[in-house]
């Protein structure tokens, strides 16, 4: 570590994530523009590997980069706007996260019908009357 400063393989380590995902977070536009050393090499601020543990988590939680970089952008840009922020769209994904489970709970009943109506073969199964899986 040099001056407080971490290299790339340091920072990768301290946020639980391979270096060719920090470099393509970087290429992405999720981390800042880290400072080079003589040699031209990154050294990273020690609060990138937070940022990164952060990007994670959201991601976590079901969002994708897109909207990962749209909440970095708009919490680098707020200027005390208060819409579309972290609540907004969190909100968002939970109604979104809510249709997904109804959905998964819908699948979920069809495919225990199959399995209890003994459903082996998709071409007799689905010419039953008693099938679940009914086109």
């Amino acid at each position: 570590m040099t001056g407080g400063r971490l290299r790339t393989g340091e920072v990768a380590e301290a946020a639980g994530v391979n270096v060719q995902t920090l470099r393509y977070y970087h290429r992405r536009g999720l981390l800042e523009e880290p400072q080079r050393s003589n040699g031209g090499h990154r050294r990273y601020a020690p609060e990138v590997v937070t940022v990164l543990r952060l990007i994670k988590a959201v991601q976590r939680l079901g969002f994708t980069l897109d909207e990962v970089a749209d909440l970095v952008d708009a919490a680098s840009h707020r200027h005390g706007r208060r819409g579309g922020g972290l609540r907004q769209r969190a909100m968002t994904k939970l109604t979104e996260v809510e249709r997904r489970i109804t959905d998964l709970q819908r699948i979920r009943h069809t495919l225990i019908e199959a399995v209890d109506a003994g459903c082996d073969d998709l071409a007799t199964c689905t010419a039953s009357p008693h099938c679940p899986l009914q086109l």
